[in-house]
């Protein structure tokens, strides 16, 4: 955690210091969300959890064709399975929103009127609300409904602090409209529980579209 904070320090120090022009963006779009760490029976279940985000961000040059990109971004992710078979037939899902705070560096490189950009930084966020929620005949795994998600307190459900790493990818046309994809890889435990069998992070890849002014 230390190291990654330096790490955005570091990045943001640099683009302070840096004296070309700046340029603002928008971008949103959706995330397919998963929890990593699953049980083998549990990945036979899980699907694609489908929710949005939606990130502000300033683009600093450094150098030619090459950026760094603090930002703000409101994130939803989590985790959800389909049960069918040997007596089940509903879902569960766990949905997350959080605030993000990333910071990218990026390449660009020219490609017909605009540019071919990639970029990797990271990221720590700030859960700030969710909600578990079981639906169907689903056995053993718990019966239907659903609650708020604890991030605080000794019976929190999930851990606050969510930090990693960010890779993105996409293109710039001349006039600045943004397609981009990217992809998260959760790399701090979300789960309170001091059981090392049961650690799990967020796994996240978004298709979204944008402006850079």
């Amino acid at each position: 955690m230390k190291k990654l904070l330096l790490s955005l320090g570091a990045a943001f120090l640099l683009a302070a210091g840096a004296q070309a022009q700046t340029s603002y963006g928008l971008k949103a779009g959706v995330n397919l969300g998963k929890f990593s760490n699953q049980s083998e029976a549990a990945k036979d279940y899980q699907k694609n959890n489908v929710s949005f985000y939606v990130t502000g961000f300033a683009d600093i040059p450094v150098a030619p064709q090459f950026s760094i990109q603090p930002g703000v971004s409101l994130q939803g992710k989590g985790n959800k399975a389909e049960y069918t078979g040997d007596g089940l037939d509903g879902s569960s899902s766990i949905n997350t929103m959080s605030i993000e705070i990333p910071v990218n560096a990026v390449y660009y490189i020219p490609a017909g009127s605009g540019n071919v950009f990639l970029g990797a930084g990271p990221y720590v966020g700030f859960n700030i609300s969710g909600k578990s929620k079981l639906e169907g005949n689903l056995g053993e795994i718990g019966a239907a409904g659903e609650s708020d998600l604890k991030f605080s307190g000794d019976d929190k459900n999930m851990n606050l602090i969510d930090a990693g790493v960010n890779f993105l990818g996409g293109y710039k046309f001349g006039n600045g409209f943004l397609i981009n994809a990217g992809y998260g890889l959760g790399l701090s435990n979300l789960n309170p529980s001091d059981n090392a069998d049961n650690k799990f992070s967020n796994r996240v890849l978004s298709f979204g579209l944008g402006f850079q002014f």
